[in-house]
């Protein structure tokens, strides 16, 4: 019998399939709860006002959950070690439990609580179950290093079979709770309650009006709602929605902010998903990577950086190409705050400031616009402006996905022929202009013949809807067809890069059996 236990949430904010947790009410005297404040974890060094007040309301939630059956969330404020060191002496804890962090960020973090644990005589134990599978694992059976290509990391994947199913819930009829005193509380510098934003030294600056809530009861109703636009997807003989129809204007159908925090266990998503599938067409096994790509590239960018120290910069980071990006910061500022005169990527960034969230098509536009579409100006730049405002950015796939789409890594080469034009792709994935009206005002009034290049619109007309280009609105700080020109011609002045066109060419002219291709990298 463990004399006393805590739980040490930092990302998993929830109670259903929460390994650790179970750990921690088994076979102990007293159960702790605890949130620490450390000013880093969950991103809260770096994050402004809507994802630091989604975190708020996660930690309402979850107190008030655990407050139903006789216990409470303790929010602390200050360094871990110090904290359960304390603990420790004062409070008897002989065992400290949580969700494995795989991200290299949080390494020496959780090394430094490792080896108090040891020096104190205390059981630290970990679980998984912010991922599918243990990204260490896959690095492990692809021969220590993390597979290079999404292909590869798949291949390794199966061979550790299907992602666990979730664990049952709590049982907390035999599990008896720990109180802090209020001597102890003074030391701890123990929250009288969990802090809000402003407390943190975080406020409102650009009329932040978030559309998500935070918090595990909000997080599985959004569920509820997603399965069921999966279901009608799949009655109409598709996969992915929410990529094939993205729907700019309606409310978001993205689990992103809450696998984020972990207020919804991914294995449960992503098992409800298959479910579905499989009573929808009576048994038949679905295409399991395909049904649920988006998280399966979550697993890969995780895994890519669990020994990636260097993984959300540019220079030392082994898989990222040092590409002589411009510097501007009058350009920079101009994209970060919607003024870039091109109507879609203005309206996609004005909203992410309100919202703290923006679909993932938009997500694109606004990153190729900004690296190897039009400004050129590094990935890094651009990663840190979501991290500040996107409720859902993590460190790995935040970061993964700007060195996907500025094409410094996972591309076979850089290669600028694709890029996506700020007009044409706006004008094709919402094609009414109702998108840009909403978060750019000042276009209200403009026609939807010009809503999406409105420097073309006669200036008679600018006059007549109240919207002078230049002054009600911004010029363009760019011109894209230029700009591609110039990209394109210096690629035709240099030698082409030599690469293979796909993975299967490899295998080929490496004439491996199938048995071997898992070690291709």
């Amino acid at each position: 019998m463990i004399k006393a236990s805590v739980h040490w949430f930092r990302h998993g904010l929830r109670l259903h399939d929460n390994p650790a947790l179970l750990e921690s009410i088994k076979d102990t005297e007293k159960f702790y709860a605890v949130f620490i404040h450390d000013g880093h974890t969950a991103g809260t060094n770096i994050t402004g006002y809507n994802r630091l007040n989604f975190l708020t309301e996660t930690l309402n939630s979850l107190d008030e959950q655990l407050r139903e059956v006789g216990s409470q969330l303790f929010v602390f404020k200050g360094n871990p070690t110090e904290i359960f060191r304390i603990l420790h002496k004062e409070a008897g804890i002989t065992r400290i439990t949580c969700e494995q962090d795989c991200e290299a960020i949080w390494n020496k973090r959780d090394g430094d609580v490792r080896n108090l644990c040891q020096e104190l005589g205390m059981d630290f134990v970990e679980r998984i179950s912010h991922t599918l599978w243990d990204p260490f694992k896959i690095i492990e059976n692809n021969g220590g290093q993390p597979p290079l290509t999404y292909e590869m990391f798949l291949q390794v994947a199966q061979t550790l079979g299907l992602p666990p199913r979730p664990c049952p819930d709590p049982d907390w009829s035999n599990v008896l709770f720990g109180e802090i005193s209020d001597e102890l509380a003074a030391k701890l510098k123990l929250c009288p309650h969990v802090p809000k934003p402003e407390e943190l030294g975080c406020t409102k600056k650009n009329g932040e009006c978030p559309v998500y809530v935070g918090g595990e009861h909000p997080a599985l109703l959004h569920l509820a709602d997603r399965l069921r636009v999966e279901e009608e997807a799949f009655q109409d003989g598709y996969i992915l929605p929410n990529q094939v129809n993205p729907d700019l204007l309606g409310p978001p159908m993205s689990m992103s902010a809450a696998l984020r925090f972990g207020c919804l266990s991914v294995r449960k998503f992503y098992w409800d998903i298959q479910d579905v599938y499989v009573k929808m067409y009576e048994g038949e096994s679905p295409p399991s990577h395909s049904l649920t790509a988006q998280l399966i590239w979550r697993e890969y960018f995780y895994c890519m950086s669990a020994n990636n120290p260097k993984f959300d910069q540019m220079k030392e980071n082994p898989i990222c190409i040092d590409i002589p990006w411009y510097d501007s910061k009058e350009k920079l500022s101009a994209w970060e705050e919607g003024r870039t005169g091109y109507p879609f990527i203005d309206a996609c960034m004005r909203q992410l400031h309100k919202e703290g969230w923006i679909h993932h098509v938009c997500r694109t536009a606004v990153a190729c616009f900004l690296t190897r579409g039009d400004l050129w100006i590094s990935w890094e730049a651009g990663l840190k402006v979501f991290y500040k405002y996107l409720i859902d950015a993590d460190w790995s796939v935040s970061a993964g996905n700007w060195m996907w789409v500025s094409s410094s890594a996972f591309e076979r080469q850089l290669d600028c022929s694709t890029c996506i034009c700020p007009v044409n792709y706006g004008r094709r994935v919402e094609p009414t202009g109702d998108y840009i009206r909403r978060y750019v005002p000042e276009l209200a009034s403009m026609p939807q013949e010009y809503i999406f290049e409105p420097w073309k619109a006669p200036r008679k007309l600018q006059k007549k809807v109240k919207c002078i280009i230049g002054r009600d609105y911004p010029e363009r700080i760019v011109i894209h067809e230029e700009m591609m020109k110039e990209i394109s011609l210096k690629l035709k002045r240099e030698m082409p890069h030599c690469c293979p066109s796909n993975p299967d060419e490899i295998k080929k002219f490496l004439r491996l059996p199938t048995t071997c291709y898992h070690n291709v990298c």
